[in-house]
Formats: C-alpha cells, structure tokens, sequence
C-alpha cells in the first residue's frame, strides 16, 4: 500500500467505514485519527475499572466471563419462547451484567460456549441499570480468545492495550486496528515544537511521541509521550500569546503623561482615605503603561471589594487630563448605574462641569444605557461626541453606531468574561488610534489560567482588601439534615435587621418552573417570606426582567435603607455597593459555582460591621456539591476559591465562563495542574520569538499558529 501523509483523506484507508468515523467521531484525515489518542491503557492480564463511567455514556471495557448462562422466556411479542443470556464479567473491583436476547435456542447455545467462562476481551456498548445492576444490552465484543486457546491469544496480545474514545458505531478495537495500520504507513509529521525547544526541554518528537502514545511498551513511555503533547499544547498558545504581546507593542497610540495639579492630583488630594499598598502598586503599573505610545493590554484581577474601581478611576482621570476620553463598559444596567453613582460620589464636585458647585477645570460624567428616555439619550450622545463627557459610563448602548467619542483614549471593560472580542473590538475602533485598554474582573483567576487564556494581557492583581472591612463569616445551612437550620436563618435576618442593617435574599430563578417546582425562584420565595417568617419587614424584589427604571428604583431605594430584605438574582452579583448589608442568604446555593457564590457573597461585610453568608442547600451531606459548599465556606481566599472550583467542576466548564461559552480546546493540558508545564512553555516561546520573530526556521509551528487562529480554539486565547 503506498505511503500516506498527514492530511490524506481516511476514505484512501478505510473506505466506506470512513464515512462512519466521520460522522461519529470527527476523524477525517490521517492527522485527525492520530490525535485521537487512546483515553485509558489496559496492562497485559489486567481488566478495566467502572469507577468514573456514567449511566447512559458509552464505554469501552476489558473484562473476563466469570459466568454464562440462558434464561427461556415467553416473548409478548411472538408468543413464543425466546431466550435471554446473561454474562457475568469481572471487571476491575466490580462485576459487570452483559446481557443478549436471542430468538432461538441453538443461538442462545453457541453464544454461551463462545463465552465460556475464562474468555477475554473488548466488550462495548452504552452503559445501564438492570435491577440495581449496571449491564451492556448486545454489546460489541472482540475477544482475546475462548478458555481453550485463552493462553495462546494471551500471548498475541501487546503488554498494553489502548482503549480508543469510541461510539456506538465506531469500536474502539476498529480505531485501534486503523491507527496501527496508518502508523506503518506514515511518510511524514509535522515537527510543531522546534529541536532547539525539545533539547531544552527534554521532550520527544513528534513522530516518536505518536508511536508512543498508540502503541507504547509500558507506561513509562505513555506518561513521556502524554508529557510531549502537553508542551505541545502549551508552547502553541503561549507563542500565539506572545507574538500577540509583541504586535501589540508595534501599535502606535497616544501616550497619556502625567499633567501636574489636574483632576487625578486634585482628586488623591480630596480622598478620605489611604490606599492600600496594592492599590498604589498596581496604580503605578497601570499610570506607567499609560505613558507609553503604544496601547496598553492589561487586566486587573482582584478580590471582591479590593478597590478595582479606584484603580480605574485614577487611570480615567489620567486620560482625561491628557484631553482624551474614558469609556467605562458594564454588562448590565445594574451595574452601569452603580458605577456611575459611585463615580460621581467619589469624584464629587470634580464631576460637576458645568454645574452650579462645580470644581474648577472639572469633567462630566455621562451614562448611556438602552432604557435612557429620547431626550436624556440625545443630550448624553451630545456630551460624548463633543468630548464635554470626559468619563463615560454605559452598557451594550455604548457599541451602537451612532456613538461617537471626540478623542477615546481609554477602554474599561468591567467583568470582561462578560463581553465577546467582537464587542471590545467595536468599542476601541471609534478611537482615532488605538486606546489603552484595561480590563477588569472580580472573579479570582488562578494563575496558570490568566496565563494560558489572558497571556496576551499585562496582568495586575489586587488581594488586599481596604482597612476598616470587617470579613464574612459563611455557613453552609443543610436541609435534608437540619431542616430547622432554616428557621435560624430568617431569625438571624430579623436580628440583622433590628440592630440597623439588611440583607439579600438570593435565589437562582425568577419563577417558578413546571420541570423544578422546588426549586427557589424571587417571585414564589418573595410571596412566602412577606406572608411568613419576615413579614414585618420591608421586603422587594429585584431581578433582570424588571424593567429598567423599575431596578433602578428598587436599587436607589435598598441603598437608601428603604428596603430591609432584597429578594433576588445574581443581578446583584457585581458591582452592588450597600455597606449596611450585613446578611446574604443564598437559596439552592448548589446550584451556583462557587466563583460565583463568592462573588455573591462579597455584597455583605462592605462596611465596619461583620457580614454573614448562608448557603442554603437540599443536597444531602457527603454528596460532592455538599462538600464544595463545605470548601467554600471554610475559605475567604477567593484565589482558593477559584482553584476549588476549577479542581471539583469540569476544567471546560469553569474556563467557558472566561471563553463565551467555549471549552479550552485541549486535548491533554490542564490548566489547573499542569501549572509548571504552562509556565516553561511561556518563557520557551518568548525566547525563540526573540530569535526567529517570523517562524522561518519553524514551518510547521507556523503551520500550527495558523490552524489555532482560524478555529474555535484560537479565539479563546483572544483577549484583544
């Protein structure tokens, strides 16, 4: 057969079958079947585990007939008798139920002899339940051998079987036979990471990491090989990061110095109180990138309530004395009318231009939401075009096309993972040349994922919370075990409330669903607690399908100390700022992440008084959710937090909240444990820029950065 390459199409090899590994499993070219590595390797005499598999999934499993037997039956059907044989499997520390049903009873004989008690090999087949045991119904097999010639087939057998991600209509043994075939047959492989990199590194080939990741000797040679696909992996997306980094500083845009006596001097010099020592350092790190003549790229990570929002308002200011414009980019009405409150409180009279007591030389802050009425909306369209709004604070509003900035210097983007390239894109374009950019988040990111999802951003973090915070106390409340926990909880609310402060009620639905009718939804959950247990308090309610003047109102009025209990979503996830805020209770906390749930929990204990957070959950003690909530509430380290969550959820769940909804296109890194990896293939990918900028000396990394930039995968990675 003649040799094959990399991209030759798989119908040269498999013919009509190809159309089934298309179809089932993605695989259309050679290179696509050789990256469809094995997910798990059986030793020569050792059977598979059931342990991680799920109801309803297909599964691949070696394992050893302990018994075989028919059972005759009257089949409904046909009236007549039919025959169900049952195959008892050993596998690793559990037994497996292999069951087929047969018409005729010589058929029911042979498929009991064929697997005679001792017979080996592949079965496969979608996972079930018979009677609280789990069973394959008729599933595929391909056997080492019967009990009589089970040594000689032995024998045939290599020291290690792969076990190939597989379907219902593809086998895992058909991916297996097709791969050592193609292996043979192999011309050429493209070598991605350069021989200057592997010395360094210590790394395999391509080539030789392919052999040994299909068909290895021992498990040495899989872990070098699984090894050499993750700095793979790594050095890719870290060299798209850093010759995005170097593009970057090839861009021109205007430098923002410094301007003595103007509104950020002014403004230090009117602050109430003192930075943390954080705030001041990443200041300095931002304001310096500010000088530069090309775009800043930086992202600012901190903890809830560590003082971002000073931080970027300094940075505004900085802008706005240098006769440029900010834009301050929220994801929600919410949160854009809290950061433009917040802006003209701390700003004060700085903020006045135009105004009766306004400072001298002061600017104006302008808001521009979808809700706006015609002629609030025109007059805001008008500041911003004549530059008379130095800071601009809006939500989607702020991408339409009919608004234009006199001269945009600056794009904040708070709660950034919220918000898609495209819609960055469409912000900094109505600058003249390209504006620094800063982008915010308040969800802790671990450092291996900032690496590997914002390594083309500079990254700054602020852990250090302002003095004077008092913290929050978290308690996990159980109701499958301590139902009455629950009737503590809304007394600890009354108590809160008569000592002077409030409280959220947080739930994870609006209304109540016919699929979940137990589930906590604001309008049923708001109904009960005015008719019950807190009805002599003043309750509202706030989520997003209210109106937008009306959650505006309801926010005006809790932060006015109006209202006593909250009743409400995750719209008050970010950006609320209600320092009386005390008591936070969250209802079906399960069902949050626990990122998420810090982010929650981060309303409370703003002020001098200490903060209480109550996760409520149905989910009964030691199942895994029970023991998240457990993890989070014995930490206030929301970086802790982070790492938690990413080690207990699903590595592709967690990063799609930082991706819009995108997994992380990886085959075998991990960026929760494979930080050291991550890290290496940074500094490695930097040097060799350094020597070969163009990737003359490396076609096939070019070749790699090409393919990753014009997928779904590559756009995870952009952060423009």
């Amino acid at each position: 057969m003649a040799r094959v390459l990399p991209d030759t199409h798989l119908r040269a090899l498999a013919g009509k079958k190809a159309e089934r590994l298309e179809k089932h499993l993605g695989l259309v070219t050679v290179a696509d079947l050789l990256h469809h590595h094995p997910r798990r390797y059986v030793a020569k005499g050792e059977l598979s585990t059931l342990a991680d598999a799920e109801l309803d999934t297909h599964v691949s499993v070696v394992g050893r007939v302990v018994r075989a037997q028919s059972h005759p039956y009257q089949d409904r059907r046909t009236r007549r008798t039919a025959y169900r044989v049952e195959l008892q499997l050993a596998v690793e520390g559990e037994e497996l139920l292999l069951t087929f049903f047969d018409r005729q009873a010589h058929v029911a004989r042979w498929r009991e002899e064929k697997f005679a008690p001792g017979t080996t090999g592949i079965f496969s087949g979608k996972l079930g339940a018979f009677r609280g045991r789990r069973q394959l119904t008729h599933p595929d097999c391909a056997l080492f051998g019967s009990a009589d010639d089970a040594e000689r087939e032995f024998e045939l057998q290599p020291d290690l079987t792969p076990v190939y991600p597989a379907s219902a209509k593809v086998q895992t043994w058909q991916v297996r036979d097709l791969v050592t075939i193609v292996l043979d047959l192999l011309e050429d492989w493209p070598e991605v990471v350069p021989a200057a990199v592997r010395r360094d590194l210590g790394t395999l080939t391509g080539r030789q990491a392919l052999e040994w990741i299909h068909r290895p000797a021992d498990r040495d040679q899989v872990a070098q090989a699984v090894r050499r696909w993750k700095i793979e992996e790594a050095f890719v997306a870290q060299t798209l990061l850093a010759r995005r980094r170097v593009a970057v500083r090839a861009i021109e845009s205007v430098a923002r110095p410094h301007r003595a006596d103007g509104l950020l001097d002014r403004f230090d010099a009117a602050l109430p109180f003192t930075l943390t020592d954080g705030q001041q350092q990443v200041s300095a790190e931002v304001l310096a990138d500010l000088e530069q003549t090309h775009p800043m790229q930086r992202l600012l990570q901190g903890e809830v309530g560590s003082g971002k929002t000073v931080v970027a308002l300094r940075a505004m200011l900085r802008v706005v004395d240098a006769g440029g414009q900010a834009a301050l980019l929220a994801p929600t009405e919410v949160l854009a009318q809290q950061h433009d409150r917040s802006l003209r409180a701390m700003l004060g009279p700085l903020a006045q231009a135009g105004m009766l007591g306004g400072a001298e030389g002061a600017t104006k802050v302008t808001l521009l939401t979808g809700s706006l009425p015609a002629a609030a909306r025109r007059e805001a369209l008008l500041d911003i075009a004549s530059g008379a709004a130095g800071i601009v604070v809006g939500t989607h509003a702020l991408l339409q096309e009919q608004v234009t900035f006199a001269d945009l210097g600056l794009v904040v983007v708070d709660e950034q993972h919220r918000f898609g390239v495209e819609q960055r894109a469409v912000l900094a374009a109505k600058a003249f040349r390209p504006p620094h950019v800063l982008v915010m988040t308040a969800t802790p990111i671990p450092r291996t994922v900032a690496m590997t999802v914002f390594g083309d951003l500079e990254t700054s973090t602020l852990t250090e919370l302002p003095r004077g915070r008092a913290g929050v106390q978290t308690t996990v409340v159980p109701l499958h075990s301590r139902p009455t926990w629950l009737d503590r909880a809304w007394e600890r609310v009354h108590e809160e409330v008569a000592a002077g402060h409030q409280a959220f009620v947080l739930c994870p639905k609006v209304d109540a669903e016919e699929d979940d009718p137990a589930g906590a939804a604001v309008e049923p959950v708001a109904e009960m607690l005015a008719a019950g247990p807190l009805t002599a308090l003043r309750l509202d309610r706030l989520h997003g399908r209210l109106p937008s003047d009306r959650k505006d109102a309801v926010m005006r009025s809790f932060a006015a100390g109006e209202v006593d209990v909250l009743v409400c979503t995750t719209v008050v996830e970010v950006g609320v700022d209600v320092p009386n805020a005390t008591v936070m209770v969250v209802l079906d906390a399960d069902r949050f992440g626990l990122s998420q749930l810090h982010q929650i929990r981060g309303r409370v204990g703003r002020g001098a008084d200490p903060g209480l957070c109550l996760l409520v959950t149905r989910v009964p003690e030691g199942a895994p959710a029970f023991e998240r909530l457990q993890a989070m509430a014995a930490t206030d380290d929301g970086f802790a937090v982070a790492r938690i969550d990413l080690e207990t959820r699903r590595e592709g769940d967690v990063l799609s909240a930082l991706q819009s909804g995108r997994s992380s296109g990886f085959r075998h890194l991990s960026v929760v444990r494979d930080e050291r990896i991550i890290e290496t293939a940074r500094e490695a990918a930097a040097s060799y820029l350094a020597l070969d900028p163009m990737l003359r000396e490396a076609p096939d990394l070019a070749d790699a950065l090409v393919r990753l930039e014009s997928t779904g995968q590559g756009d995870f990675l952009e952060r423009g």
